[in-house]
């Protein structure tokens, strides 16, 4: 995996997303509640932390949990829930252990459709439907990675031309361009629950 990617909005985070699937899949699972590139930015800082080049999934599943949680609250912290997202990152780490020997590319290396690969992400934890949808597009749009129907799997955040999440976003203009799309939706929905 070798894709260039600017979703932290810093050289060594986005270079370390761009290159460790484990490091990618981690930013999707703390992007929320917090700035896009707070979350994309997570990975590195977490495996800076632990004093590694990459995040190893088999580590931080048997890491110890207070410890890790701590690790994540160290000023400046990795998320604004640091101890929720430290237990979420670990049990993504025990899930991908248990299931893909602690491979997280593993999750789309042979997957035969994009149904498929949907359907293996809304199974890890802390995925939900909307994050797993986002997650197939920014698989296909930036990496590469496109089995047949992968579009169709991730509704219209696999939109040509769309400017709907972190799957559009290849630099500063983008990013302002999903910005404002997420800020009008709120406001629409503002205004209907008015």
């Amino acid at each position: 995996m070798d894709a260039t990617v600017r979703l932290a909005q810093q050289p060594e985070a986005d270079a370390l997303l761009g290159r460790s699937p484990l490091a990618i899949m981690t930013g999707m699972l703390l992007d929320q509640q917090v700035p896009m590139e707070w979350a994309f930015a997570g990975p590195y800082t977490i495996a800076r932390r632990m004093g590694r080049d990459d995040l190893d999934a088999h580590e931080i599943a048997v890491y110890d949990p207070d410890r890790f949680a701590e690790l994540l609250a160290e000023k400046p912290a990795v998320h604004r829930y640091p101890a929720a997202m430290a237990k979420r990152v670990q049990q993504l780490c025990q899930y991908l252990v248990e299931h893909y020997a602690g491979d997280a590319g593993a999750v789309w290396r042979d997957v035969n459709s994009g149904a498929e690969l949907l359907s293996r992400l809304t199974r890890l934890p802390g995925y939900g439907q909307q994050k797993s949808q986002i997650f197939v597009a920014l698989l296909g749009k930036q990496f590469g990675v496109r089995p047949r129907g992968w579009r169709e799997a991730a509704g219209p955040y696999g939109d040509v031309g769309s400017y709907r999440s972190v799957a559009d976003i290849t630099g500063p203009t983008s990013l302002d361009k999903v910005r404002a799309y997420k800020q009008e939706m709120k406001r629409a929905a503002k205004a209907k629950q008015a």
